[in-house]
């Protein structure tokens, strides 16, 4: 294994891990909640293009949940193999050379990496998972993190992984150098995540366990699948811009007294745009993830809250949501208009992309299609 630059390159890593677990406000970054478990069946299965929608997704009354039809990865056929030795130059300029993909770790805040790993059709390989991987046919693998999103170096290790993919979400960054001295290949990819990097990630992982061209194909498919999704949302939308549904994502955990708003940069102003709707915290000037300020949040007007399901029972439901400072202000407040998803999925991106809107965009605008299923 061929490693260069490590020091400087991790030092970088260091720094953007400390900002994210300072904007988290928390000892981690955002989570699912440990007891969370992804919705399987009562999903409304009607092709977007039949479903009516509401007269004005502005001021529907009370709280839905978003539950997608599909929570597994279907991966690609046949199931590849791996060609290697490989060597690759990752997110951080450093080269690693892999030679063994027959037992994978793939461990990143949002669980998009497990996810890619088992869309390529290599998830019989995968070892061990984070707090954030929670797809059926990964849940019940053994989890290395603890404490939210902090790598377990003696988890990690009795796991003997051959290789080891990750972000720079993830810490302490001391376990992943341990885990470098101790020989184990560790490839870094972009810890950006959007609908519009799936593909970049798709490929640099499928480069890193030698199936290119299997990541082609995947990566391929996930844009088909996405832009697909985008037509069908933007005929459910409203034409009049001026009708679209405001909307803003808040991360809470009650428990932990915990309270941020999601803006540009963050992932969820690209889902937002995705469902026709306007992110306010962009609109505001939220970057990345801030805080609740309520004078701000009152001030923005969200006629819609996206919150991970987890977060919303943190806070005792639609009516411990509406007492949360400044949401009481808002038209989402006082139409108690809240959509949920589970925490596994909501900000995952990569394989679960286009559910993940499908389902959004049943929830935000023909809400009363989710009742009808349940």
């Amino acid at each position: 294994m061929f490693i260069r630059a490590r020091s400087r390159r991790f030092a970088a890593g260091v720094a953007l891990a400390s900002v994210v677990l300072v904007l988290a406000g928390c000892g981690s970054a955002p989570q699912p909640t440990r007891a969370a478990r992804v919705p399987e069946g009562n999903a409304d299965q009607t092709p977007l293009s039949e479903l009516t929608p509401v007269a004005d997704p502005r001021s529907y009354e009370g709280p839905s949940t978003a539950i997608v039809a599909q929570p597994d990865i279907v991966p690609v056929e046949p199931a590849p193999r791996p060609r290697l030795p490989v060597t690759v130059t990752d997110h951080q300029g450093t080269q690693v050379t892999v030679d063994d993909a027959s037992r994978v770790l793939a461990l990143d805040r949002s669980g998009t990496l497990a996810a890619t790993v088992f869309g390529l059709g290599l998830g019989d390989r995968v070892v061990g998972r984070d707090s954030s991987t929670g797809f059926p046919a990964a849940r019940d693998l053994p989890l290395v993190t603890s404490n939210g999103h902090q790598l377990n170096s003696e988890a990690v290790l009795k796991l003997r992984p051959s290789v080891v993919l990750t972000d720079t979400t993830l810490g302490p960054w001391s376990v992943v150098l341990q885990l470098r001295d101790a020989g184990i290949p560790v490839v870094v990819v972009t810890p950006r995540r959007t609908l519009d990097n799936n593909g970049d990630i798709v490929r640099a992982v499928a480069g890193a366990l030698g199936v290119p061209e299997a990541g082609t194909e995947l990566a391929d498919r996930l844009d088909r699948e996405v832009e697909a999704k985008r037509a069908e949302i933007a005929a459910l939308a409203p034409g009049d811009e001026t009708r679209r549904p405001r909307v803003v994502f808040l991360y809470v955990r009650g428990t932990a007294g915990v309270y941020h708003m999601f803006g540009k940069g963050s992932g969820a102003d690209a889902l937002i745009s995705a469902l026709g709707a306007v992110d306010v915290a962009s609109e505001v000037g939220v970057n990345g993830m801030r805080p609740i300020n309520p004078e701000a949040l009152a001030k923005a007007k969200p006629d819609v809250i996206l919150l991970m399901t987890g977060g919303l029972e943190s806070v005792g439901g639609a009516d411990g949501a509406a007492g949360i400072p400044g949401v009481a202000q808002t038209p989402a407040g006082q139409h108690r208009r809240f959509v949920d998803m589970n925490d596994y999925q909501i900000l995952s991106f990569g394989p679960l992309s286009s559910s993940v809107l499908d389902a959004l965009a049943r929830a935000l605008y023909a809400p009363d299609s989710l009742k009808a299923a349940g």
